[in-house]
């Protein structure tokens, strides 16, 4: 369904009129996936945005500037999801409150809650940002999948960086560990090995790259608002 714009009365009715049948449709569990995506594309046209919701991903390991991108959208209207801020308010301190091994085990049920939440919130119309790694090409073909599955528009936004640089940021924000869910506490060699299993965007993985200008992710952004 692509976006009308409501020109007068008559049609926001109608508008509003097809919205509620289709929520009929949706409690009652005889909405299909494809008009699922209309209820999208309804809820935008009704709040002024036109095209469909955007969800953008992320692919960079700790020190990329992720949480810098993240928190530039939120700025601009997107819901940002933190499941590092998630696992901090339910489990608490990395390291101090729970094991370091036990991360991966507490994070799942997490990122699954928040997968149904980014869902639920991109159906409603609200573009989204989750302020995460997704380091491997698996985990963000998932994660893509969540959104098309209701119609986003999904950028994948892929941070590269020397290790260098990755550090001195680290080092910096090592400081902060006790007082920022975003801020944990890692080791040189911590940094390493995970960058030994971290998965880079291929050129067959659609992706825009940011070195510092969030201009050609907003630009990549922009493009996305095309039905």
């Amino acid at each position: 369904m692509t976006s009308l714009p409501l020109l007068d009365d008559t049609l926001a009715h109608v508008v509003e009129n097809s919205l509620g049948s289709l929520l009929r449709a949706q409690l009652l569990g005889t909405l299909s996936p494809h008009r699922k995506t209309e209820i999208t594309h309804i809820m935008r046209t009704l709040s002024g945005r036109p095209g469909p919701a955007r969800l953008v991903l992320m692919a960079g390991l700790q020190g990329s500037r992720k949480t810098t991108i993240a928190r530039a959208l939120e700025s601009r209207g997107f819901l940002r999801f933190s499941p590092d801020e998630r696992v901090f308010e339910v489990h608490g301190h990395y390291g101090r409150d729970f094991p370091r091994g036990e991360y991966r085990v507490r994070e799942q049920p997490i990122l699954e809650e928040i997968a149904a939440e980014v869902q639920s919130a991109l159906g409603s119309g609200r573009d989204v940002v989750v302020d995460h790694g997704f380091w491997t090409a698996d985990e963000r073909k998932l994660w893509r999948a969540i959104g098309e599955e209701v119609g986003a528009a999904v950028t994948l936004v892929h941070l590269p960086g020397t290790h260098e640089e990755r550090w001195e940021r680290i080092k910096e924000r090592n400081q902060q560990t006790y007082a920022d869910p975003n801020a944990m506490w890692f080791s040189e060699d911590d940094l390493r090995r995970h960058a030994a299993r971290f998965e880079p965007p291929r050129p067959d993985e659609p992706h825009v790259t940011y070195t510092g200008d969030l201009e050609p992710v907003l630009r990549a952004l922009q493009c996305s608002d095309t039905p």
